[in-house]
């Protein structure tokens, strides 16, 4: 049957998916599916797409793919029986997605360990994690910064620049074409003192040992990530073997790669990591297992009545498959099952059908159908009845005449002229029954019969053989000639010889000759013989081949251990090419067999054939376990590990390896144990003491040769004094000379690494305030009482501490010892400015250097002329004698003229290196003195210049406050605007004449109009109230509004037209009975104010508006 591959997954992008089920059979198959174990029609389903005839159906990608998601199986029968197909997995991935949460900001330490967490969503494999930032950009990994097979982010000590707010981790899904973010990550490492040093932990994984399953054929991968300061090493190791040389070391070491893992890398695994302050160890015991896989795969097979059949199936795998018979897919519960078969005994026609063996373990399952018919059938011949078969003479051609019989015919044929079959050396009948004639001659042309006959009857056809022209019809053309060149295509030994070449004309003819040699790799060695076979010794002896015309320069051996390792054929001697036997040397307990390669300037001959087992006896090995190693890593434990013996030298079955050990110059009697593994660890042992230790291997035949005796030690424990006698020797105020004691070597418990010296600075001279900088250390390795320690600074005082180390660690630092630097020459200094430039002059301005390194005693200024030529004027120098300065006004320049300036501070010890400016004398003297704003805060970005003179240019600078930061500085030089036609005084006085004028027409116009009426005074205001009295009854009488909308005085109205207007035919007396004052300016204050509030609330309660 053919199926879909499992599983199928369904990718959002692709537009259908079949699922395919195509089986043959006499009659038709009828197909029906199953999902997840329940009845499945998808001829029912009007959302899918299916074949006449066939057990495939699509699956539309329309939006609901995950109503299909689920397992399926295809059954394909007919009346002979029923074959299954293996169960396709449909799945329809989700799209993965991050869940959305609040991570709050990590905080930690500088020098502490930090996990950043990224734990992906499930999808689709293979997934792909990427850390990176939010701008896309990758975070960097180094041996201290690296991402696990999980995921996760791993600082394995934490630094200031680690500080981020946009730590990122991207899943990439590129099955189904996704990728997806988590919420960004912030992590704060706050600064310290001094960095903890510590011995390595692991992060990453957890525990002291992990067991690693996996199958044949995947890659093996492992992986340590471990914090510490300094950031640890990681080292891999084997337990009892060497890495495999396709081993691979990634992620700066932390992650070890064994590609398409094989039987052989099943083992105990170790990583340790590593600084100056110890180390950490993890063990990984790694299983490599296998799914299914068929050694023997149930046959179809077409067997008589009566008959027995045999049904195999062989599968193996680790763990080992278990193993199920179904018959027409119900379980063969009537059927003997013999372990790996099935046995039908004197088989009827009802044992025919599809019997299935499905095997399975936890890494998967394999299914196969095996048709078995029984019946009794006359055979029926398949090919094609008289057909016409060509042959060339001399050639070689095949009569096919294949039969289906049961029980199984017998086959002949016959030519047309006779009932005898054909008989001789030239004519061959095969298995299948065809008739294969070789060399063929011009009388075998002519009609041919075959005839199939078994007990249920006979059949015949017949088949026309023609016999075609010689040679020349098939000839192929090697040899080409042009402009007399004679070119030969795929050159080969039955091109060796002469060749002449001849040039004709009508009254002549030359000829001219040429010896062509062919050379080429030798022939394959032949009669290979073994011989004087005396237990572990042989003689092996061949007959050379062919050198083709290059001589033979020698001979390689090679053997296969057939019973351990068939296939692995593995050079043992290489010999002279003059030489055709050589004597070997055998192990014991191998099945060998050899074969031999020749060898010649060209390159290597196929191997010969192979020599006949020959199987050397067991006998006691011959050699002991090599490359022991004494190691210590606990303090009361001594670890053994020892290179295995191979298993070729084994020499026999049983190997065993006792190891013997006793304490040297306390103990007589040796301590024995016999193990089978390749390491020993002794418990309980004093520390740091010497031991005489032997490992003696020996098998079922007896013992190897007696070993060699090695000396190792137990276990290291950290050393337990410290340095006495420190003493510093000042050299020059950058470098001191460390000298101290040695520690006696029963302190050190331990092998003596070395020493080192610690050191950090308490303060500098300039300050009596004392702070603690970063430790700093150096290693010196070796027994040694002294060390120098450069890079320190000048004028500062300092602390130091020795302390001895081992493989285990740092032992105790000694006393303090504080000791002071001398001065030295200041740093440049920070600023330096040319900070008004005149025709003549520059003024200078500059600030102290950072680090003085001692006692300013003052500046010494240098300038030069450097206009653009190669000549440049004489250095100058000004020494300024005041530490306080930080201004100088140079004088007597050259106007229009380019300056370099030198700048340098000065202590009692010297000058130090100098801070340069270049500016260019402005060609007239500049006006004016230069202004300073008040202090603008840095978070601005703008500043407001005011009181400038219109029309004026002006230089306006921009510099840092404490002139430290030269990036900051900024000039630029601007002109203000020039008066408009409006700033002129004429036209201000202008305008104000023409108001004035206007004015006195207006209020003319007004007196006359008053002049002509003759209405009284009482109507005429009782018509027109007074716009002043109006104006006090306004809520708003003497109020600043920056409303435009606000209403003019005298603008209220009522809907209503109820405004009871004011009455202005009051006059002061009316107000004679309250208690009134005037104001200094003479204006009228007190009751009135309270008469206003009366006439307020009369308006509001009339309804007005605001027009």
């Amino acid at each position: 049957m053919e199926q879909s591959s499992s599983p199928m997954i369904a990718a959002p992008f692709d537009e259908s998916f079949t699922m395919e089920c195509e089986a043959k059979g006499n009659p038709e198959p009828e197909f029906r599916w199953t999902k997840n174990g329940q009845e499945f029609d998808p001829y029912q389903d009007s959302r899918l797409r299916t074949e006449d005839g066939s057990g495939t159906f699509t699956i539309p990608n329309n939006g609901n793919l995950s109503d299909f998601q689920g397992s399926y199986r295809c059954y394909a029968s007919n009346k002979l029986g029923t074959a299954i197909t293996e169960e396709i997995e449909f799945i329809v991935p989700n799209v993965p997605k991050f869940p959305k949460e609040k991570i709050n900001p990590i905080e930690v330490e500088e020098g502490q360990s930090v996990i950043l967490e990224c734990n992906p969503p499930k999808g689709i494999p293979p997934l792909q994690i990427y850390w990176m930032t939010i701008d896309l950009q990758h975070i960097e990994q180094d041996e201290r910064v690296s991402m696990g097979l999980n995921g996760n982010l791993y600082f394995s000590n934490a630094l200031q620049k680690d500080s981020r707010r946009d730590y990122c981790c991207f899943a990439s899904f590129p099955r189904i074409r996704t990728i997806v973010q988590k919420t960004a990550m912030s992590v704060v490492v706050k600064s310290t003192n001094a960095i903890l040093e510590r011995k390595p932990r692991l992060l990453t994984p957890s525990g002291v040992k992990t067991y690693t399953h996996l199958v044949k054929g995947e890659d093996l991968l492992l992986e340590c990530i471990a914090e510490g300061f300094p950031t640890p090493n990681i080292e891999w190791v084997k337990v009892g073997d060497k890495l495999p040389d396709r081993a691979l070391l990634e992620n700066h070491g932390k992650l070890l790669t064994i590609p398409e893992v094989q039987d052989t890398d099943d083992g105990k695994y170790m990583c340790k990591a590593k600084n100056p302050h110890g180390e950490t160890t993890h063990y990984f015991h790694v299983t490599v297992e296998e799914p299914p896989r068929w050694e023997f795969e149930p046959e179809s097979q077409l067997s008589m009545i009566g008959t027995d059949v045999l049904i195999k199936c062989a599968v193996t795998g680790n763990p080992k498959p278990t193993v199920s018979w179904k018959v027409n897919d119900v379980p063969a519960s009537n059927r003997r099952v013999f372990d790996d078969k099935i046995v039908l005994r004197s088989a009827t026609s009802s044992d025919s059908a599809v019997y299935q063996c499905e095997a399975s373990n936890r890494h998967g399952t394999i299914l196969a159908n095996a048709n078995i018919m029984i019946m009794n059938l006359r055979p029926v011949i398949v090919t094609e009845d008289s057909q016409q078969y060509s042959a060339i003479e001399g050639k070689g051609v095949v009569l096919n005449c294949k039969v289906f019989s049961s029980p199984p015919s017998t086959i002949s044929w016959s030519r047309e002229d006779s009932a005898d079959p054909v008989k001789g050396e030239r004519f061959s009948v095969h298995e299948n029954g065809s008739l294969e004639i070789h060399k063929i001659e011009r009388d075998d042309v002519g009609e041919y019969s075959c005839i199939a006959k078994n007990t249920e009857g006979s059949s015949a056809i017949t088949a026309n053989l023609d016999i075609k022209g010689g040679l020349l019809e098939h000839i192929f053309c090697t040899y080409l000639v042009e402009d007399g060149v004679l070119q030969i295509i795929n050159v080969s030994f039955r091109d060796q010889g002469r060749y002449s070449c001849v040039a004709r004309t009508p009254v002549d003819q030359d000829i001219a000759s040429a010896q062509l040699i062919v050379l080429d790799v030798p022939d394959a060695p032949e009669d290979l013989m073994l011989s004087e076979d005396y237990g572990r010794s042989a003689k092996l002896k061949w007959i050379p081949g062919d050198d083709h015309n290059s001589t033979t320069s020698e001979f390689i051996i090679e053997f296969e251990d057939s019973q351990r390792e068939p296939g692995n054929w593995r050079e043992v001697l290489r010999i002279p090419g003059n030489h055709a036997s050589a004597s070997l040397k055998l192990h014991g307990h191998v099945e060998y067999r050899f074969r031999v390669k020749a060898v010649n300037a060209i390159g290597k001959s196929r191997p010969s054939e192979p020599t006949e087992s020959y199987k050397t006896p067991a006998t006691a090995p011959d050699k002991n376990p090599e490359n022991i190693k004494i190691e210590g890593h606990l303090p009361h434990e001594m670890d053994i590990n020892w290179e295995p013996l191979t298993p070729i030298e084994h020499n026999g079955p049983g190997l065993e390896y006792k190891v013997s050990y006793r304490q040297q110059g306390v103990e007589d009697n040796w301590h024995e144990h016999v193990v089978k593994r390749h390491s020993f660890v002794v418990k309980n042992t004093p520390t740091f003491v010497p031991y005489e230790i032997k490992i003696h291997a020996r098998n079922h035949q007896g013992w190897a040769p007696e070993p060699k005796v090695i000396m190792g030690y137990s276990g290291e424990d950290f050393p337990s004094a410290a340095p006495d006698d420190v003493a510093v020797d000042v050299m020059n105020n950058t470098a001191v000379k460390v000298s101290w004691t040695r520690v006696h070597k029963d302190k050190l418990r331990g092998h003596l690494g070395g020493y080192r010296v610690n050191w950090w600075r308490l303060r500098s001279l300039l300050d009596s305030r004392r702070f603690h900088e970063d430790k700093h250390t150096l290693t010196f390795p070796g027994d040694r009482g002294h060390a120098l320690i450069p890079g320190l600074r000048p004028f500062s005082e300092y602390s130091l501490i020795v302390m001895a180390f081992n493989s285990r660690g740092n032992g105790p630092g000694s006393h303090a010892v504080n000791f002071r630097t001398p001065e030295g020459v200041p740093d440049r200094p920070s600023a330096f400015r040319a900070v008004d430039i005149q025709k003549h002059s520059v003024s200078l301005s500059w600030a102290r250097p950072i680090e003085a390194h001692g006692l300013l005693v003052g500046f010494l200024l240098q300038y030069q002329m450097i206009n653009d030529t190669e000549e440049v004027g004489p250095l100058l120098t000004i020494n300024i004698s005041n530490p306080e300065s930080s201004k100088w006004l140079l004088q007597d320049l050259e106007p229009v003229s380019k300056y370099k300036l030198y700048m340098r501070a000065c202590t009692r010890v010297g000058c130090g290196p100098a801070a340069s400016e270049e500016c260019t004398t402005s060609t007239e003297a500049r006006k004016g003195n230069w202004k300073i704003s008040e202090p603008v805060n840095a978070s601005k970005t703008f500043h407001v210049i005011e009181g400038l003179e219109p029309g004026t240019e002006y230089t306006v600078r921009l510099m840092a406050k404490n002139w430290v930061d030269n990036s900051s500085i900024f000039e630029d030089v601007i002109r203000t605007k020039a008066k408009g036609i409006s700033n002129q005084s004429w036209f201000i006085g202008l305008m104000c004449a023409v108001a004035l004028l206007t004015l006195t027409l207006l209020i003319a116009c007004f007196v006359n109009r008053n002049k002509g009426g003759k209405y009284s005074v009482k109507e005429k205001e009782d018509l027109h109230p007074d716009v002043e009295s109006q104006g006090m009854n306004d809520d708003t009488f003497c109020e600043y509004s920056d409303n435009d909308e606000k209403p003019l005085k005298g603008s209220l109205h009522s809907h209503s037209g109820d405004i009871k207007p004011a009455d202005s035919g009051d006059s002061l007396v009316d107000y004679g009975d309250e208690e009134g004052q005037f104001n200094e300016d003479g204006s009228f204050i007190g009751e009135y104010a309270g008469r206003k509030e009366r006439a307020s609330v009369e308006i509001k309660g009339t309804g007005q508006t605001a027009a």
